[in-house]
């Protein structure tokens, strides 16, 4: 996944099938625990190596001089973080990207984005990346991909940011743009079925996959509401599982209401999922009633989980003032001090710029700052406007 979001060439053999390159492995002693083994450039073999050891290997870091002192750093690199890179470099900042798996986000796995202006056909989230990487690089913005950046040292200016690796990138400018992860049910194989039955979005694409069959969707906010109204119109029932008792403290009353007139939804309080089974493709779903205790399987083959996102901040933790579900607070949402009680307030005379932390000359753009409209189109237009304000900082 990694190399082919990073369309990077490459030859995947499956050893199920490929018995020559299975007795290889034998003859070489290559435990279980130790594939997949890369062989890179063909000159290093690497066993099971970390996202970042095959990136270094492949040399997709090797022009990037971490000693340099960057005009603008930005971490991330979905639709906002890459919109600021486009328009950062192209008016003359010296610009640097990172990125610990690839670019795109959440939306360069999307299948097909359809809401994007001006691509009335819709376009998919890699092809839209690719083109972003391309016109960020056209106009002279570095990126670096594979590493992951763990702490802020927010003591000091220029601001310093660590990487995994421990080398340290300084800056003047730090753009925030790590996005939200997808919040998973603790359910073992979870992973395996993700595309292939499981999903996080709820789109005509996804519907279209569904046909004429029963689904499920977890959650029992706006998103997973407005999921088992729109499922309901081409698919033949919905199950709803919530593990609350009701609905009435997550979800708009509008949406309740649609919920319950709907013949097509059936809501299952205090209940979740337990299990999946199936070869490649989602076969059966086991949920438990925890009122009751009761377990029951049911064949069905697409589940929806819409249980919310939770931000990537736990590297800003000291630095910048996060509300209180851990999203960073910008600009008037400041107001001195953070919901979550933190200290971290506004330290000069001048008020804080629109998309600016509690760290002057610190932006967050996209999900992960607070208040954020959840669109890819806003994530470019935050983006866009953040190098204007990095300008007047």
């Amino acid at each position: 996944e990694f190399l082919a979001r990073n369309a990077h060439p490459f030859t995947y053999v499956d050893l199920d099938s490929d018995k020559t390159s299975q007795e290889l492995l034998d003859r070489f002693n290559v435990k279980t625990q130790e594939v997949p083994v890369v062989i890179c450039n063909g000159r290093t073999v690497l066993r099971n190596p970390s996202v970042q050891k095959l990136a270094d290997c492949l040399g997709f870091n090797v022009n990037i001089d971490s000693s340099q002192m960057r005009d603008m750093v930005i971490v991330g690199a979905g639709p906002a973080g890459l919109a600021a890179a486009v328009y950062g470099a192209s008016e003359g900042l010296d610009t640097l990207v990172i990125e610990k798996e690839a670019p795109g986000g959440q939306a360069g796995s999307s299948s097909k984005i359809e809401n994007y202006l001006g691509f009335p056909t819709g376009v998919s989230g890699q092809e839209l990346s690719a083109r972003a990487i391309t016109q960020a690089q056209k106009f002279g913005a570095k990126m670096m991909v594979g590493h992951k950046v763990v702490q802020l040292d927010c003591k000091q200016r220029p601001y310093h940011l660590v990487l995994d690796n421990g080398d340290k990138i300084a800056a003047h400018a730090v753009v925030i743009s790590t996005g939200a992860r997808y919040n998973k049910p603790p359910i073992a194989n979870l992973q395996k079925f993700e595309g292939q039955g499981v999903y996080y979005g709820a789109t005509y694409i996804e519907s279209q996959l569904c046909g004429d069959e029963d689904v499920i969707v977890v959650g029992g906010g706006n998103s997973a509401g407005q999921a088992a109204v729109f499922l309901s119109q081409s698919g033949r029932k919905v199950h709803m599982l919530v593990r609350r008792g009701g609905l009435s403290e997550t979800m708009s009353r509008y949406l309740i209401q649609r919920i319950t007139d709907n013949p097509g939804i059936e809501v299952h309080y205090k209940t979740e999922i337990t299990a999946l089974d199936g070869d490649m493709q989602l076969k059966q779903v086991t949920w438990r009633d925890n009122a009751s205790g009761e377990t029951s399987t049911h064949d069905i083959h697409h589940v929806f989980i819409m249980a919310g996102a939770s931000p990537r901040t736990d590297w800003l933790e000291g630095c910048v003032a996060l509300d209180d579900k851990g999203f960073i607070l910008t600009g008037r949402d400041l107001n001195g001090h953070a919901a979550n009680g933190s200290t971290k307030t506004w330290s000069l005379n001048r008020v804080p710029q629109m998309l600016e932390t509690s760290l002057p000359s610190v932006f967050a753009v996209g999900d992960v700052r607070s208040g954020n409209v959840k669109r890819v189109a806003s994530a470019v237009g935050e983006g866009a406007i953040a190098v204007n304000l990095v300008h007047r900082a």
